[in-house]
């Protein structure tokens, strides 16, 4: 599917519910994938928790309500990085280049700070995800971290060098 590029913006705190629903929503794709509240305490106030942490969290709304997309960057401490987090577009816009645009959001940020690389985990289960990723360029790492969550959530690193970007 291919449609017009959807207008991003950053996120609001007020927009906690609707990110909220998009996330579960992604996760009611997958097998034994649960969202909880209580996991996700960022989403309570998303772009103040996101401005806490020098990052930034992008969304594109969606026509008629909602979030189509969503994607948030943030240093990582201690490492020349970021990471991207809450990357996540609604089925009917998945194809339509908003994911790629969330993303050239990200790599600005991290450019324009001088940060020489991306990174982030994610869920083994998501596997049009991981090849999203690798399209981009990310390479995924060894190992896994399991995170003890509601879902019994093992993830993947995925690294992306910036410097050979260009």
């Amino acid at each position: 599917m291919t449609s017009p590029q959807l207008p991003l913006r950053p996120a609001r705190d007020d927009d906690s519910e609707p990110l909220a629903t998009l996330i579960a929503a992604s996760f009611a794709e997958y097998p034994n994938c649960h969202f909880v509240w209580d996991e996700f305490p960022e989403l309570r106030n998303p772009a103040s928790a996101f401005t806490a942490k020098a990052g930034r969290l992008w969304v594109a709304d969606a026509p008629g309500g909602g979030i189509a997309g969503s994607l948030g960057v943030a240093p990582v401490p201690g490492q020349n990085a970021v990471e991207i987090t809450k990357v996540y577009a609604d089925p009917a816009f998945r194809g339509t280049g908003l994911a790629q645009a969330l993303f050239a959001e990200a790599v600005a940020f991290a450019r324009a700070g001088g940060f020489a690389e991306m990174m982030l985990w994610s869920d083994t289960r998501f596997a049009r995800g991981h090849r999203f990723y690798e399209k981009l360029g990310f390479q995924r790492w060894p190992g896994e971290r399991y995170l003890a969550d509601v879902s019994a959530t093992w993830e993947y690193h995925f690294r992306l060098n910036l410097t050979s970007r260009a």
